[in-house]
């Protein structure tokens, strides 16, 4: 069977200007299957498996907040910790438009317009993590500290299962 290559998205290109040791994961991706499938595809825990949530505060600025595949975001908890009256997800419209990846396929790495990164910390403490690498059926496997070292998050306690 033939290796698949690597596909160039702006995350796969982040990554390997910022030289983070990484591994691709492609998978069959299923329409709203989310973190629950492609943990399934790939074999691994679902924890580890790390979603990126494009949110907005009541000003409509975006932000974004990678969580556990297998926890929610308390967005009430978010914003008392961020300083904003409220936090909620924004449309895949607005999502697309401030990351620039089809909502899916969205990774935290080489979004078209910067945004703030709030990580929930117990993510740190996991000794690899598979994230979106810029394409829907495309994740990447990393140390997390290589995560907090590219992107500079600011670290929170808001999952909830």
């Amino acid at each position: 069977m033939a290796k698949e290559k690597t596909p160039v998205t702006a995350a796969v290109r982040v990554l390997r200007a910022e030289k983070v040791n990484f591994t691709d994961h492609p998978y069959t991706y299923e329409d709203k299957g989310g973190t629950a499938v492609s943990s399934r595809e790939l074999g691994v825990d679902e924890h580890a498996v790390i979603k990126t949530l494009v949110m907005e505060d009541e000003k409509r600025t975006p932000l974004i907040v990678l969580m556990h595949g297998d926890l929610q975001v308390s967005t009430k908890e978010l914003a008392r910790i961020i300083g904003v009256k409220q936090v909620s997800p924004c449309s895949a419209e607005t999502a697309q438009k401030q990351s620039g990846y089809m909502v899916g396929g969205t990774s935290p790495f080489g979004t078209r317009n910067p945004m703030p990164v709030y990580v929930e910390e117990s993510i740190t403490t996991l000794p690899k993590i598979y994230i979106n690498g810029g394409k829907r059926g495309y994740l990447v496997g990393m140390s997390p500290t290589e995560l907090v070292r590219v992107l500079k998050p600011q670290l929170v306690t808001v999952g909830i299962k």
